[in-house]
C-alpha cells in the first residue's frame, strides 16, 4: 500500500459510519510501525478535528503494539541484554530514542574510569574509582525533590539530567561495571534497589577499551558486598540489609541478598512507572504499561 492509498484512507476517519472507520483503523493497524512516519506527516495539517483525533489515536496504538512486540521478542531472546530491555522501556517517553547516542554516553564513562583502573586492584578499590567517576566527575546523584516522576525511570533522561531513581541509576552504573569486566549485578530489593559485587568473580579489567566483556548467567551468586548508586555508590554489607529489613519490618528472604536477572530489572522499572504514571493520571501510558508488564509476568 503507498502513501497516496493510506492518505485517501485517512480522509474517510471522519466518517459518519463506524464500521468503515473501524475497518479502515484496522488496515492501518496491521501495517505497523512502517505507516507512522505518514501517519506523523498527516496531523500537524490535519485541520478536521475527529480526524486529528483519530490518527494521534492510531500513533498511540501502534507504537503501543510496536514496543509490546519488541518487549516480547526481548523475553523469547537468549542475551536478555540488560541495555537493549530497557532500550526498548526508553521508547515510553521518547519513540525516537537514540540508541547510540546513550552508547556514546555509556562509553565516555565506561572509558574514564578505564583509565583509572589497573590490574592489581582489589574489588573495593574498583568500586571506589568508579563510584569518583559516576558521581563526582560525571555528577549522577539521586532525585529526591521530585523522586516518582516519570522522568526518572528512562535511561536517555537520565544520562541527560544525570538524575535518577534507584533503578536506573543502578541500571547505568551495572552497564558500565560489566562492560569493565566488575562484576556488578542488580539485587532486587523491597523498597530500594541496589546492586552487589559477585564474589569469586573478581575478573581484572580490560586490557584495551574496546575489549569484549566476559558474561555469565549469575542469578542468585554470592555477593562479596552491596552497593548504593542513589547514594553515590555507597558500600555496605549484608548485616545492613538485615537491619534495613527490620526496621521496615519486612521478612527476611534469601532472595533479598542475591543478584537478580535482567527481567526481573525491567519489572522493577514498570513497576516504578505503573506507580509514576498513576500518579500523573497518564491513562494512555499507564494501559501500555500495564500490557508491557503481562508480558514479563508470563513467565
Amino acid at each position: 500500500m503507498d502513501e497516496k492509498e493510506i492518505q485517501s484512507m485517512l480522509y474517510l476517519l471522519d466518517d459518519t459510519d463506524d464500521r468503515i472507520v473501524e475497518e479502515i483503523e484496522a488496515q492501518l493497524m496491521q501495517l505497523g510501525s512502517a505507516v507512522i512516519p505518514i501517519l506523523e506527516k498527516a496531523w500537524p495539517t490535519e485541520s478536521n478535528p475527529k480526524r486529528l483525533e483519530r490518527i494521534l489515536h492510531l500513533i498511540k496504538e501502534i507504537n503501543a503494539r510496536v514496543l509490546c512486540e519488541e518487549l516480547q521478542k526481548w523475553k523469547d531472546s537468549e542475551e536478555r541484554d540488560l541495555l537493549d530491555g530497557v532500550l526498548i522501556i526508553d521508547k515510553l517517553h521518547n519513540p525516537l530514542s537514540d540508541k547510540q547516542l546513550i552508547e556514546n554516553r555509556l562509553d565516555k564513562i565506561k572509558l574514564d574510569a578505564w583509565l583509572e583502573l589497573k590490574y592489581d586492584l582489589t574489588s573495593f578499590e574498583k568500586i571506589k574509582i568508579l563510584n569518583y567517576i559516576m558521581f563526582d566527575v560525571h555528577k549522577f546523584k539521586g532525585e529526591t525533590e521530585n523522586y516518582h516522576h516519570s522522568k526518572n525511570s528512562f535511561i536517555s533522561q537520565v544520562l541527560e539530567t544525570k538524575t535518577g531513581n534507584p533503578v536506573s541509576l543502578a541500571v547505568i552504573y551495572a552497564i558500565v561495571a560489566q562492560r569493565l569486566n566488575i562484576p556488578v549485578y542488580g539485587v532486587n530489593l523491597p523498597q530500594h534497589f541496589v546492586l552487589g559485587y559477585v564474589k569469586d568473580l573478581d575478573w581484572p579489567p580490560l586490557s584495551r577499551f574496546n575489549d569484549p566483556s566476559d558474561s555469565a548467567e549469575l542469578e542468585g551468586s554470592e555477593v562479596l558486598f552491596y552497593i548504593n548508586p542513589f547514594n553515590s555508590g555507597l558500600i555496605f554489607s549484608k548485616d545492613n540489609i538485615i537491619q534495613f529489613l527490620k526496621q521496615l519490618k519486612i521478612e527476611i528472604k534469601d532472595g533479598y541478598f542475591t543478584i537478580c536477572s535482567n527481567l526481573d530489572i525491567l519489572k522493577r522499572i514498570l513497576r516504578n512507572l505503573i506507580n509514576s504514571y498513576g500518579k500523573e493520571k497518564n491513562e494512555q501510558k499507564l494501559a501500555v504499561v500495564h500490557e508491557m508488564m503481562e508480558i514479563l509476568r508470563d513467565e
